[in-house]
């Protein structure tokens, strides 16, 4: 298992911890943002592979921001699939 803390740019949370294994997000959790929604894409994506959370999830954008907090999860587990593949 490989865990990360992602510091987030340009949205209203601050960070986001992932756990992943073998390809598959096995936990994340956000600091700050909107509780509600933060809570909602951690189920969502739980046990996801993390291609299938970029093909869904990448691009959404919050407001004019240019990002989101799923937009940012997508950068986040980019940067763990570089750190599991070392």
């Amino acid at each position: 298992m490989k865990e990360i803390i992602y510091q987030t740019q340009g949205t209203c949370s601050r960070a986001i911890r992932l756990v992943g294994d073998n390809g598959c997000l096995q936990e994340v959790q956000f600091a700050g943002g909107c509780h509600g929604n933060t809570q909602g894409i951690c189920s969502f994506v739980r046990g996801m592979r993390y291609e299938d959370v970029i093909e869904r999830l990448e691009g959404i954008e919050c407001g004019n921001k240019g990002t989101s907090c799923p937009d940012q999860l997508c950068h986040a587990v980019r940067q763990l699939m570089q750190a599991e593949a070392q």
